[in-house]
């Protein structure tokens, strides 16, 4: 991180502490701690007694000095708990109060800044894992990705946002980071150009993004970057909370009215500023010379674009890396020239940039994750954790994994599942092929945990969908519901996306025995 930020940052440690002594001495509530604890990228979790920290990472890039640095930490303050988020970033978990601020302050120096991981700021911008090394890419966003993260540092302390700022990158019509409906979203084109998305989101009241762009010139983003916040600061809603991310604009203003504010103020700025990106400042990446070499067929080994090379997909069943294997991965891939992991918007990763034989170990390394399309399924940190939860993800995802397993179901019978614990979709449930969203269920026992099931999501440009709340399975049910759903279309030899395609009405009638 850049000393200038450093110099900026630190002196609001000494806050910070002292907020987290007082709630600790009950001097402050939750929700007090919480609206400032946030801008750290810290919460307190559900009790009150242990602490979380998000670590900001540009397009999920977890290089080997910050995996090292995330491996002897676990090791100096007995962290047993590391969850890979939808947002590209990795959370620490059961945090000592007393080890929270020293840890802080050690990650920021280390350049693995925390400050407006949560609260009301520029969240950890996003970019698609691949980027620069997936074959068919329209161009590699991640120089673009970093160079925004980066300048959103600025807003940090200079501007007071009336909620958080997603913003996100895309090198393909695959979609995965949501670009077309994030709060700010750059899709490449194949000449080299953005198309640029604002005002999109999941969660309560979602929506797609309004294009406000085509083919906008990539060293122009900031110039983008800086009208989104103009925009949002000047017509985000300060006064009701629920209403503060910018998805609300588009009714406040019209998707007319919120085009022609956005432009009016990218007109300002590119008259007003100096924002275009040099050369200088943006990823530069020399060509890799590797050994050539083809390695053993392995549907988690990718061919890259760049001949000879190879990224291998690893998914920690629900997205929760063990300090073990962090440790593990980092002490495999330290003497790999070139090799880094990227994180997947979907709690995976990729070890990218491997030989032949590189891949193999890092396969090799790695059997005891997701084996399956329904393995990758999604889950939040739920309500065991969160202190907004109210559904278990966690729980649910390894209940339906064990049933599941116990099936043998060929790949693809069941597809991957997105869980999230309320509804602020961090599970992003609200995409996926089939979702849940955790609540309560009244029934004549008494209110029950369940889940509502969302079905028919889809992230891919062209095709989004945004799918809508159905009726609520109990949550013990809905291990059963699957392994029926399974039984039903391995009794017709097919996968999901084809059989639902001449299905749907089965598994209406399915949801229907399973809320009755």
């Amino acid at each position: 991180m850049p000393k200038d930020y450093l110099a900026e940052f630190l002196p609001d440690l000494e806050q910070f502490k002292e907020k987290t002594m007082q709630f600790h001495r009950g001097e402050i509530t939750v929700a007090e701690y919480k609206a400032f604890s946030g801008g750290f990228g810290s919460y307190a979790q559900r009790g009150g007694k242990k602490h979380m920290l998000r670590l900001r990472m540009a397009g999920g890039r977890l290089t080997k000095e910050r995996l090292k640095f995330i491996v002897e930490n676990c090791d100096a303050y007995g962290i047993n708990r590391l969850k890979m988020t939808t947002c590209q970033s990795i959370q620490l978990h059961d945090l000592e109060a007393s080890d929270l601020c020293e840890l802080i302050e050690k990650a920021w120096m280390a350049g693995m800044i925390s400050r407006g991981g949560g609260g009301d700021f520029p969240r950890n911008v996003m970019a698609s894992p691949l980027s620069g090394v997936q074959q068919n890419e329209h161009f590699d966003v991640m120089p673009y990705a970093e160079a925004a993260g980066e300048y959103l540092m600025n807003f940090i302390k200079a501007v007071k946002f009336p909620r958080k700022l997603k913003v996100s990158f895309s090198n393909s019509p695959e979609n995965n980071t949501h670009a077309t409906f994030r709060d700010m979203g750059f899709t490449a084109n194949a000449d080299h150009t953005f198309d640029v998305y604002i005002a999109g989101g999941l969660g309560i009241k979602p929506g797609l993004g309004i294009c406000v762009a085509k083919g906008a010139p990539p060293e122009q983003i900031l110039y983008y970057l800086k009208a989104m916040v103009n925009t949002f600061t000047a017509y985000g809603n300060y006064e009701n909370r629920g209403k503060a991310r910018t998805r609300f604009m588009q009714e406040s203003l019209g998707k007319d009215g919120l085009i022609s504010a956005f432009r009016e103020k990218l007109s300002q700025v590119m008259k007003s500023e100096s924002l275009t990106l040099q050369p200088s400042e943006l990823l530069q990446t020399a060509p890799i010379q590797k050994e050539t070499g083809i390695p053993f067929a392995d549907k988690r080994i990718i061919s890259q674009k760049q001949a000879g090379l190879y990224a291998v997909f690893y998914q920690p069943i629900g997205g929760n890396l063990t300090p073990d294997k962090a440790a593990c991965l980092y002490h495999l891939i330290e003497p790999m020239k070139d090799v880094e992991i990227r994180l997947t918007p979907d709690e995976g990763l990729y070890v990218i940039n491997c030989s032949a034989s590189e891949a193999e170990k890092v396969l090799k390394a790695t059997t005891d994750g997701a084996q399956n399309l329904f393995e990758t399924s999604v889950a939040c940190i739920g309500a065991s954790i969160c202190q907004v939860g109210i559904g278990n993800s966690p729980a649910l995802l390894s209940a339906c994994i064990e049933k599941v397993r116990k099936e043998n179901f060929a790949d693809g019978v069941l597809p991957k599942i997105h869980i999230s614990g309320c509804p602020s979709s961090c599970g992003t449930h609200q995409i996926g092929t089939i979702g849940f969203r955790g609540g309560i269920r009244q029934t004549p026992d008494g209110p029950k945990p369940a889940f509502a099931i969302f079905e028919g999501g889809c992230p891919l440009q062209g095709q989004e969908v945004i799918s809508d709340m159905g009726k609520s399975i109990e949550a013990d049910k809905i291990p059963d519901f699957l392994v029926e759903l399974g039984k039903m279309i391995s009794a017709e030899a097919a996968a999901y996306d084809k059989w639902i395609a001449a299905n749907h009405d089965k598994f209406i009638e399915l949801i229907e025995k399973y809320t009755a």
